[in-house]
């Protein structure tokens, strides 16, 4: 959550030859609403039935592709078999000063109903960061680094994984 996954889909597009998907964008265009709202009015169970909706689809329709995740989309049983598994790490305190000091920063704050809570998002940051660096097949940490740099050293890792 906030660590700059579509900034950083952003910037490798440009980079590339690559196009850029979100699976939360693709959720949000199925259901017609907000994940804020899906949350909010179906929550987090119904959310993740559709991640898991969106993983098959993906496994079958697109190659070659940026996909930006949610941060659950992880545990989907056939994310290995989507593509090559990019880590983006920070820490909590990062990924909070990233947000905080953007220019929309309560747009971004408000847009991610899991850190309206920053002790309970702090604990899931806790969960999660271990199973990340399982589930990945490349790690770049992107705390405190100019975006330009990050995509270099994605293309890199992903040219020398191929």
């Amino acid at each position: 959550m906030g660590v700059g996954k579509g900034t950083v889909a952003r910037a490798l597009v440009k980079a590339s030859d690559y196009f850029a998907i979100d699976t939360d964008d693709l959720i949000e265009s199925i259901e017609n609403r907000r994940v804020k709202k899906i949350f909010e009015e179906e929550g987090e169970p119904y959310f993740r039935s559709l991640e898991k909706r969106c993983a098959l689809w993906l496994e079958k329709n697109v190659d070659n592709t940026i996909i930006s995740t949610g941060g659950g989309f992880f545990r989907q049983e056939n994310i290995h078999t989507i593509g090559t598994i990019i880590y983006l790490e920070s820490s909590f305190e990062g990924i909070l000063n990233r947000i905080n000091s953007s220019p929309n920063a309560k747009a971004k704050l408000k847009k991610r109903p899991l850190l309206s809570n920053l002790v309970e998002a702090k604990k899931l940051y806790n969960q999660r960061v271990e199973d990340y660096k399982k589930v990945s097949d490349i790690t770049v940490n992107v705390e405190n680094k100019y975006i330009d740099l990050v995509v270099k050293e994605i293309l890199g890792k992903v040219n020398e994984n191929n």
